[in-house]
């Protein structure tokens, strides 16, 4: 099993904003799976932390899941962020070009595009922003 370092950035060139290590992955995963993979280790740590401080990464909780789940004061019973939905969201984003992915310097442009993981050091997940009135 192969280690993945998982960077955010807003503007290319611009630095990571955020970054993480994805380890267990299999030595050949699809663009598709390694988002899936991301997103599910990102919800495992909010949920772990029960959603102090911000959520990194593709993960945005909803206002409404946040008011129903108590995020941000300390709930007994608040329910766990479920990973799957966010994971189907940023495919959709994926699909959108809201955001890109480049794989050591090389964009990645279909889900089903697959990445060499034993040979892959990094993967960035850039984030576009919506022109006003475009």
């Amino acid at each position: 099993m192969a280690v993945l370092r998982i960077c955010d950035e807003e503007l290319p060139g611009a630095g990571a904003t955020e970054q993480l290590e994805l380890s267990g992955l299999p030595d050949v995963i699809t663009v598709e799976e390694l988002i899936r993979w991301r997103v599910r280790e990102e919800v495992a740590r909010y949920n772990t932390t029960h959603g102090a401080g911000k959520a990194p990464g593709l993960v945005v909780v909803s206002a409404k899941e946040s008011g129903l789940n108590g995020l941000g004061h300390q709930v007994q019973d608040r329910k766990p962020v479920n990973w799957e939905h966010h994971a189907d969201t940023a495919v959709r984003g994926f699909e959108r070009n809201s955001f890109f992915v480049m794989v050591d310097g090389q964009q990645v442009c279909n889900l089903s595009d697959e990445v060499d993981v034993l040979k892959a050091v990094e993967a960035v997940f850039i984030k576009l922003v919506p022109l006003v009135g475009g």
